[in-house]
């Protein structure tokens, strides 16, 4: 079988990833897995797999859960440690029929017990280390079963315990029932649980499977975002279908991050937008860790001109380019565009990017206010296509209330510019009277001072703009210079400085600005 016929295949069918390693072997057995760290799941499979190798380990893994007593329909929510074999039993879940729930490894025990609960008792399968962190939840009460990856603990059952399972037949669910559930970052509260469905997974391939396309060779990708995240589905789909070897990272430390690249020389690299500015110091490594990328990805927020900029100018291919999209867990890739090494650094942070050809989603922004939407009059950006997800597990009503016939709204604003770009502003629930946009003055002002690792305009308790701003090794701020990079911003109030570390973040990095607007309230009012 070739990529594109499995391709084609996922288009009609819709893509399941309990079929997928197996598709993806048929396409080609020994393209190269490599990992940066060991299963949890199967640390004896080591570091260093095929597809065919990874094709039978869903299948065994498969095999242990039936046996384990899990069926087709059951929900069976993941929550461990971070590592590759979230994915891999999301896949071995799937392939007997059953709907995996992926729960981030960084949501706290309360959060996971009221998850736990909306989805109305379904199976957990968790690590030791979690159980111990959800000490104070009655999962016993919660959950229909507790089967752990490894280890022995009263109450649960261990995989390990249904090595040599027989192997069972794939079961196939509906195309447009539940096929992979993920959650949403939390930036706003409890997140909503996002059903997608094998139609929506599928029609999502389609704006990458064109960026792949381009690639010649088959070189190696280096993926570097959360296991539970639903683009993890899209960019393992489309690394395998492409044959394309696949790096699956664990790591965030920067050294360790420059061994990988040098050892491994991926032609891609696909990250989080905070993962790359926290990499981007190994621009100025003499090794030249980024020499080999082609194409650096990122698609859960926008990133900082500077930073595509230094990325870029440390590759030594021809053409290199910082490609963005904009989208969001219920919607996928919206819209995108690409930076390139001479020009990157001058780009508006805002611009996130031009709708996709023929087949991709539709966008618009609608007024909310009656007039046309502006730069200065922002309108609420929805979007329209099949790939939008189904329904928010067990509050349809909140889905509902967000739609409007085929549109989605994603809860920004922004506007169109006359070349038809778009420009997304701010969430609108962050919006702040007398500033035109929080996210232009964090652009700005952190392309001023390299010393800021982070920069969060909020809303202060008397809905006044406060910068949070965090620094390199926490190193105390130069007040001159800030005064000098904020001169164009009379709006704002004086910043407060934080440790990083405390900084309220989601699953995949991003700042909650709600919860930090709340921990300043808090601090302020202790001060007062």
């Amino acid at each position: 079988m070739k990529g594109s016929v499995a391709y084609q295949s996922i288009q009609k069918r819709g893509l399941h990833i309990g079929l997928l390693p197996a598709m993806a072997a048929a396409v080609n057995p020994s393209t190269p897995i490599t990992l940066d760290h060991d299963l949890d799941v199967l640390p004896e499979v080591g570091r260093d797999l095929t597809v065919s190798r990874l094709a039978d380990i869903v299948d065994d893994l498969a095999a242990r859960l039936w046996a384990a007593g899990v069926r087709p329909d059951e929900h069976i929510v993941l929550h461990k440690k971070a590592n590759a074999d979230v994915w891999v039993l999301a896949c071995a879940a799937s392939r007997i029929g059953a709907v995996p729930v992926m729960l981030s490894p960084g949501l706290d025990a309360k959060t996971v017990g009221a998850l736990l609960e909306r989805v109305n008792k379904p199976n957990l399968l968790t690590d030791e280390f979690k159980l111990d962190v959800l000490a104070e939840v009655p999962v016993a009460e919660l959950t229909r079963r507790v089967l752990l990856v490894a280890g022995e603990r009263p109450g649960a059952v261990s995989l390990g315990e249904f090595a040599g399972a027989p192997r069972v037949k794939p079961v196939v669910r509906p195309i447009d029932e539940a096929a992979v559930i993920t959650h949403t970052s939390g930036t706003t509260g409890l997140p909503k649980l996002v059903v997608h469905t094998p139609r929506t997974q599928g029609i999502r391939l389609l704006p990458q499977w064109r960026l792949l396309s381009l690639m010649r060779k088959k070189e190696t990708v280096a993926i570097a975002i959360p296991f539970v995240h639903s683009r993890n589905v899209a960019a393992m789909a489309l690394a395998l279908l492409k044959e394309m070897p696949v790096l699956l990272m664990n790591e965030s430390d920067p050294d360790t991050v420059a061994e990988l690249f040098l050892k491994n020389r991926p032609v891609l690299i696909e990250a989080l937008p905070n993962a790359l500015m926290a990499w981007e110091g190994l621009a100025d490594d003499p090794r030249k860790p980024f020499s080999s990328v082609k194409v650096f990805s990122s698609t859960f927020d926008a990133i900082h001109p500077g930073t595509m900029s230094r990325l870029l100018k440390s590759s030594d291919r021809p053409g290199a380019l910082f490609f963005q999209i904009y989208g969001q867990s219920e919607v996928g890739p919206a819209v995108g565009r690409a930076y390139f090494r001479n020009s990157a650094h001058k780009a508006n942070g805002r611009c996130v990017g031009w709708q996709m050809p023929l087949g991709a989603a539709k966008v618009r922004v609608v007024s909310r206010d009656g007039e046309r939407p502006t730069e200065h009059n922002p309108g609420r950006i929805e979007v329209a296509w099949p790939g939008i997800a189904k329904t928010y597990f067990a509050e349809q009503d909140r889905y509902d209330s967000n739609r409007d016939g085929e549109w989605w709204g994603t809860g920004d604003v922004g506007y169109f510019t006359r070349f038809g770009c778009l420009h997304m502003l701010d969430r609108e629930v962050d919006m702040i009277d007398g500033v035109r946009s929080s996210l232009a003055v964090e652009d700005t002002v952190l392309g001023k001072l390299h010393e800021l690792s982070e920069l969060v305009v909020v809303k202060g308790p008397n809905s006044e703009a406060i910068p949070v701003i965090c620094t390199h090794g926490d190193e105390p701020l130069d007040r001159d210079r800030w005064r000098a990079a904020v001169a164009d911003f009379p709006q704002l109030a004086e910043p407060i400085q934080i440790p990083e570390a405390e900084l309220p973040r989601t699953a995949t990095l991003k700042v909650q600005r709600l919860a930090l607007a709340e921990q300043l309230k808090e601090q302020l009012k202790e001060r007062a």
